[in-house]
């Protein structure tokens, strides 16, 4: 059901009142339907018309065609100048609304109820006026007729005008957005709006608000306005949100036309109806981006032979097709199907995969003819990226790839990134073809070494395990980048690293110093060297082999990985050689690599856990061992330096019979440690000390007067003991110390008693 109003300026309306007011109107009108309405019953001539204008220049003013959703319902108005009202003055116009329920336009376009025969050209002589019974389309408004009109309508390029005004009225399907139409002659912009309006599904057009005129489009509620050139160009500076299309050239409009604006065109221009509505549903649906719309269109020109698509076009089709962003008509299938042969292979590939059918041929052959297709293509790639898409493509359609054209193509491949190499591995790993591609870049990877400084290529690499143990020069810097990156594979890098070792021992040694840049934990090297240490090096033809470095069944870069470890965790002064870890990884290299570089240190180590926990005498073998290492030694150096100084906290007692036990050269280096481990002031022999100092100073002189005692004798530290005890007051309070052990005040007398003849009187406490 349909309900009319009028509206204009009358002497006396059904109110009994004067002026602008609605004087007539269907009976049961709903409610709020006249007060929805009134915002919309106004009307401003051009500026360019004349003031005054005669009965016979009436019919030159534009026409306003209005349609709009009103509570639900829609609106259509139509609103047409009268000029003079009751009282002579100028400025009175007549609309006629008609407010109708949804189901009314069902089927319809509102666009074609421009040239309507409901409209009433005058308000009506009674208050009460009809029901509409049929919302007929006015003449001349035929999709067939506006595109047999439209290519002499105006613009330049009519085709791509309209085309450039659908993909505006889609972009600009925003709250507060609208396109804005530029023309002389209001029928001209019924007309564009007709033909927009066949370019949308039905659901879409019922949603498309329109005016054909306005007098201020830049307030208009609409989304397609009409205006005149006059009105437009005294609005002055736009908002970005308007686009504007003059109809008398198809200008301005800035960009090239989108593929999808191009498809518009190319319908209309061809009476494609069919296609116009398969671009019109995709181009309304929501979800519907930019990408999509231009995919859909040169889908659709790919059926075309007049509309010649680029290879990036045919790769976006190929992603819609395959991700099933559209969903093409039956009709559309068959045509792409013939369409085939002179598609590109990527999408030809893409449309035998995903046609209905499930890629079968049907009869037609095109499996065969799209393999031939694919080792052609092979023959022609010349980059990584290439390769991969010609693997996958053909491979996801389920054709059958030669592992000779793969190779044959991987090795022309040059200049390859990270991205591509791993594209393309991807790409053949479920054909069984990634070894053949492997075995295609050998040659380039031999001869240029840049892509290895790439990361990306390294890990891409780094998945192919078995082929890079067949190729160690690759192999070393693959397992070295991604083992120095890549902190959670470094015990992985490390074992293939390993596994190299007879082939390439130097360069793994070095790999390994890369990637173990901080040298690993002591609970790191006892999972290497339990997961590692027993087998045999690399390249041994025997399965087993003895080295000098590495003692029976040891890599050489892992028993120098090892050293590296010891040498870390004794520094400073061999604090880490005594946590249990450490000394477990000390106790397993010993069974795995008893001899060479990395057994001598698990021994330091060893020796170094019984030097600080034995008695004296096993104390003493143990630094003595320690000692023996070599001064050159890194690890020796700290471990004799870490000794010390826990030692150096024993009693005199045990430290005297330490001193006792050790061969001269080891007790004067224990000495000079021990002197060094005082205060400054203690070292020096100076006056006063602090509590502490004095009890260290005093204790390492009880360590000389027990040495003393037992007729052993260390000069240096003996020396150090006369002038630290020689002061009074030194002395006073070493006898004091010793009062209950007349062996030692003996030997402190005789510590400080002058050399015979050397004519000096007595010192100390004597």
């Amino acid at each position: 059901m349909a309900w009319q109003l009028h509206y204009t300026s009358a002497r006396r309306g059904p109110t009994g009142r004067a002026g602008f007011q609605f004087v007539a109107e269907t009976p049961g009108l709903p409610d709020g339907a006249r007060a929805g309405v009134m915002p919309y019953m106004s009307y401003r001539p051009p500026p360019d018309a004349p003031l005054a204008p005669g009965d016979s220049e009436l019919d030159r003013f534009p026409v306003t065609l209005l349609y709009d959703v009103v509570d639900g319902r829609p609106l259509l108005l139509r609103c047409r100048y009268l000029g003079r009202d009751y009282s002579g003055r100028y400025g009175n116009f007549f609309a006629h609304a008609v407010v109708a329920e949804p189901d009314e336009l069902e089927g319809m376009r509102p666009a074609e109820l421009w040239g309507s025969p409901l409209w009433a050209p005058l308000p009506a002589d009674g208050a009460v006026l009809d029901e509409v019974d049929e919302l007929a389309p006015g003449a001349g408004l035929a999709p067939e007729e506006l595109a047999a009109w439209l290519p002499g309508s105006g613009p330049e390029d009519p085709f791509g005008t309209l085309g450039l005004l659908v993909s505006a009225v889609r972009e600009n399907a925003v709250p507060g957005g609208r396109v804005v139409l530029v023309a002389d002659d209001v029928e001209v912009i019924a007309r564009w709006i007709a033909l927009v309006s066949y370019s949308l599904p039905v659901a879409a057009a019922a949603r498309l608000s329109f005016a054909t005129y306005s007098a201020d489009p830049m307030r208009a509620g609409q989304s397609l306005v009409g205006t005149t050139p006059d009105v437009w160009a005294a609005t002055g500076v736009h908002p970005s949100r308007e686009t504007a299309i003059d109809l008398r050239t198809g200008r301005p409009m800035a960009g090239a036309p989108s593929r999808f604006a191009r498809g518009v065109g190319a319908c209309w221009r061809d009476s494609d109806f069919a296609g116009l509505d398969f671009l019109g549903e995709i181009a309304a649906g929501d979800g519907a981006s930019a990408a999509d719309r231009d995919g859909a269109a040169a889908l659709l020109a790919l059926c075309r032979a007049d509309a010649p698509v680029t290879g990036e076009e045919e790769a976006e089709v190929a992603a819609v097709v395959a991700g099933r962003r559209i969903d093409p008509p039956d009709w559309l299938w068959r045509e792409l199907r013939q369409a085939m042969p002179f598609m590109g292979l990527e999408l030809a590939l893409t449309v035998h995969e995903h046609a209905p059918g499930g890629g079968t041929d049907g009869g037609t052959g095109a499996g065969d003819l799209l393999a031939a297709r694919a080792s052609a293509a092979l023959a022609e790639v010349t980059d990584m990226a290439g390769l991969a898409r010609v693997a996958r493509a053909a491979l996801s359609a389920g054709l059958a790839v030669s592992r000779g054209d793969v190779t044959d193509a991987a090795a022309r491949c040059t200049g390859y990134d990270g991205a591509s190499l791993h594209a393309a591995l991807t790409a053949c790993r479920d054909g069984g073809l990634r070894d053949a591609l492997l075995d295609g870049i050998t040659a380039e990877l031999t001869e240029r070494t840049a892509p290895l400084s790439d990361p990306d290529v390294c890990d891409a690499l780094f998945r192919a395990e078995e082929w890079l143990r067949d190729v160690p020069h690759i192999a070393v810097p693959v397992l070295a980048s991604v083992g120095r990156r890549v902190p959670g594979r470094r015990a992985e890098a490390t074992g293939r690293l390993l596994r190299l070792d007879g082939k390439v021992a130097a360069d793994v040694e070095a790999a390994l110093g890369q990637v173990w840049a901080s040298p690993p934990s002591a609970a790191e090297c006892l999972d290497l060297l339990d997961a590692h240490g027993t087998g045999s090096s690399a390249g041994s033809s025997t399965g087993s082999s003895t080295d000098s470095s590495t003692g029976t069944g040891g890599h050489p870069a892992l028993a120098a990985l090892l050293s590296r470890a010891f040498t870390r965790l004794a520094f400073p002064g061999g604090e880490g050689l005594a946590d249990p870890a450490t000394l477990r990884l000390a106790d397993r290299t010993r069974e795995v690599m008893p001899e060479g570089r990395a057994g001598r240190d698990a021994a330091l180590v060893q020796a170094y856990g019984k030097a600080i926990t034995a008695g004296p005498a096993r104390a003493a073998r143990a630094l003595e061992e320690i000692a023996a290492d070599g001064a050159g030694s890194q690890l020796a150096g700290e471990a004799f330096v870490g000794v010390a100084q826990r030692l150096c906290r024993r009693p005199p007692a045990f430290r005297a019979d330490l001193l006792a036990a050790l061969p001269a050269p080891v007790r004067a280096r224990l000495g000079e440690r021990w002197t060094a481990e005082l205060p400054g002031r203690a070292r020096a022999g100076r006056a006063p000390l602090r509590g502490g100092e004095m009890e260290q100073r005093n204790d390492l002189v009880e360590v000389v007067l027990r040495l003393k005692a037992r007729g052993v004798t260390e000069p240096a530290l003996e020396a150090w003991a006369r002038a630290a005890a020689g002061r009074w007051l030194a002395a006073k309070q070493l006898d004091s110390r010793l009062a209950r052990s007349p062996r030692l005040r003996a030997a402190l007398r005789d510590l400080l008693e002058p050399a015979r003849g050397d004519g000096e009187p007595p010192r100390g406490g004597r």
